[in-house]
């Protein structure tokens, strides 16, 4: 490695710690295949500052709960051989933006619905908005259809 590798490279104790994560934590997301680190001539594992970038992408989404295989699925567009680029960061945004507004569209029923329906005993059937008699909605599947939005224009519950 040249000295000016060496020199842009964090250790896996000072990227933990610039993160706010474990070494154990970077250890997993490499075995993972969420992040690279290399290794020099002692055989010392070694990251690119730019991972940085990815790691703060990976804690904010799990922090978000979104869960890691889809975390990975979506950084799979960003090159590992080279720093990702404006243009690649932009490609990743654009692939997850219908996801992101799908899950911020059912946290916002969830969020809406909350205080009236989850676990309330409802005494207010009638002006419940997500009232289902007769269960209407297990043709569709098992949870919760009304907050997930998984409900056809056929099975409307209004």
């Amino acid at each position: 490695m040249s000295s000016k590798k060496l020199t842009k490279a964090l250790t896996p104790a000072e990227a933990a710690q610039r993160m706010g994560l474990s070494v154990s934590a970077l250890h997993f997301y490499e075995r993972e295949g969420l992040i690279r680190a290399w290794r020099t001539e002692g055989n010392q594992r070694r990251y690119d500052r730019t991972t940085l970038r990815r790691l703060g992408l990976i804690k904010a989404a799990q922090g978000l709960g979104i869960p890691l295989m889809e975390i990975k699925q979506k950084l799979a567009a960003l090159p590992h051989d080279q720093p990702a680029t404006k243009a690649h960061w932009a490609a990743v945004a654009a692939d997850w933006q219908s996801d992101l507004d799908e899950r911020i569209a059912k946290m916002s029923r969830l969020r809406n619905h909350l205080n009236g329906c989850i676990g309330c005993g409802c005494l207010s059937l009638d002006q419940c908005p997500l009232n289902n008699p007769e269960d209407r909605l297990a043709k569709n599947g098992p949870g919760p259809r009304a907050i997930e939005g998984d409900i056809s224009a056929d099975n409307q519950l209004r």
